[in-house]
């Protein structure tokens, strides 16, 4: 799944439970922001593959409850992650964001 988050009908706090509820809990995920403003989560984590991206939120291990369906309930968690898209499209603060 990806988020556009050029087009507010897709860039959306529920775009983004979605998202969370779409990540698999036992492998790493980061969300991913390409320059072309779409978002996604990769299991493709760290520094690397990093061509094209604008920016990257911190890795989240696996195991630590950031992804997948239960932490998409957990409204704090989503407000919290839609808040550093909104604070960092279109320009971000760093290419890796960590404090969010």
């Amino acid at each position: 799944m990806t988020i556009d988050l050029k087009d507010p009908q897709q860039f959306t706090l529920e775009q983004v439970r979605q998202l969370i509820a779409c990540g698999n809990g036992a492998r790493h995920n980061q969300l991913r922001v390409n320059r072309a403003g779409q978002a996604w989560l990769s299991e493709v984590v760290g520094g690397a593959q990093l061509d094209g991206l604008l920016f990257r939120l911190e890795t989240w291990a696996a195991g630590s409850g950031c992804v997948g369906p239960v932490a998409a309930e957990d409204e704090r968690w989503v407000r919290q992650v839609f808040k550093a898209l909104q604070d960092n499209w279109p320009k971000p603060s760093s290419d890796y964001i960590d404090l969010y």
